[in-house]
């Protein structure tokens, strides 16, 4: 399931909004200037199918996403909990960043929490399976998969480099929720 928690920036352990609804998560993160979705498909996808596959099960949302933002480029990423580098990836991730274009992603399987620095708050979103989020361009973020990753997601970029993170320095990360699966 879903869930958006919200804090003070400045207070950890105090949740100031939280839901599990996907209507009320995508009106709580538009008002922050988030695009959250939910997609349907329409046939099974699972971690371990190949990337043709999962783009054409979600052609017409891709396409229609593609078509709304420009993005230039779309690719699949699929990580589990055997991959030999999934420590160094997570700790890559985990850090305060920023990106000159927005982090679009579509989770096909799997989950994962993103955690947006945004206007004296941090937003916790645990995405799950159908959800989508569009981290807008320069705001500090940071993202956690898990010590055992299991997602497939549908990745969007406008810069043909791919994910270039800009580190702020902040320590933030470090005092927010974790995902532990």
């Amino acid at each position: 399931m879903s869930e958006l928690k919200v804090y003070s920036d400045q207070q950890p352990g105090s949740v100031l909004e939280y839901c599990s609804n996907p209507a009320d998560i995508a009106a709580s993160l538009k008002i922050a200037g988030v695009r959250f979705e939910q997609w349907q498909a329409g046939a099974a996808v699972k971690a371990g199918d190949d990337s043709d596959k999962v783009l054409a099960v979600y052609d017409s949302d891709v396409q229609r996403l593609v078509a709304d933002e420009g993005y230039q480029t779309v690719d699949v990423i699929s990580l589990n909990a055997s991959n030999p580098d999934k420590e160094a990836l997570r700790n890559k991730f985990l850090s305060e960043h920023t990106h000159t274009e927005d982090e679009v992603r579509f989770f096909v399987d799997g989950q994962g929490l993103f955690s947006l620095h945004i206007d004296g708050k941090v937003y916790e979103v645990l995405c799950q399976k159908g959800d989508l989020i569009s981290v807008p361009a320069n705001t500090p973020h940071w993202f956690d998969m898990g010590p055992k990753p299991s997602l497939v997601a549908i990745r969007f970029f406008n810069n043909q480099e791919g994910w270039v993170a800009h580190y702020t320095g902040s320590d933030i990360a470090e005092h927010y929720s974790r995902l532990e699966n």
